[in-house]
């Protein structure tokens, strides 16, 4: 009886210890382990050195082969980023990241393409502003904007990161949607 009580007690509080050490690690880890997809934007504009630290973030992503398939479109024009993202606050940047095909069926130039774009995210968040993925738009951009944007004869865009201000604290734990447990998807063998 007392070895069924010591498992279910750790079944409980395993993962509820290893959500705080995630919560609390404030080391390199903490922007990956405590990442949130901000809603709280404010006004504000993001000085030039730091959207570049950030651009660099996505070209020094992985990539198969090293083929870096990617191209970055850097959309601070403000009447173009609130035709792709109608709550678009001032000060706002949309980074678009497109590759050759059409954003559908290009399958490792779209895996290429989503390491560039989560470490664009995790570098927008440690410098301490706010990011958010976007796939939803992408539909409409690719068949009205490809022009706007500049995008290449053939290329499509794969996700955009929206990067700007938020809204002090911007409180990663609280803000983040639930995560599931390791126990829930990971499996040793």
């Amino acid at each position: 009886m007392k070895k069924i009580m010591v498992m279910v007690v750790s079944l409980v509080l395993v993962p509820g210890f290893a959500q705080l050490f995630a919560q609390q690690n404030t080391g390199p880890a903490a922007v990956i382990l405590n990442p949130y997809a901000a809603r709280n934007f404010v006004a504000g504009a993001i000085p030039k050195a730091d959207l570049d630290v950030i651009i660099q973030a996505g070209i020094r992503a992985p990539s198969a082969n090293n083929r870096q398939p990617w191209l970055f479109t850097v959309v601070q024009n403000q009447n173009l980023a609130k035709q792709l993202v109608s709550n678009i606050v001032d000060g706002n940047v949309l980074i678009v990241v497109s590759a050759q095909g059409d954003g559908q069926t290009n399958g490792s130039q779209i895996l290429d393409c989503g390491l560039a774009v989560e470490n664009i995210y995790l570098a927008a968040q440690a410098l301490g502003y706010g990011s958010r993925i976007m796939t939803g738009p992408m539909s409409t951009l690719n068949s009205k904007f490809k022009a706007d944007l500049g995008l290449p004869s053939g290329y499509s865009a794969v996700a955009l990161v929206r990067v700007g201000k938020v809204q002090a604290p911007a409180d990663a734990v609280s803000a983040a949607s639930a995560r599931k447990n390791a126990t829930d998807v990971v499996s040793y063998k």
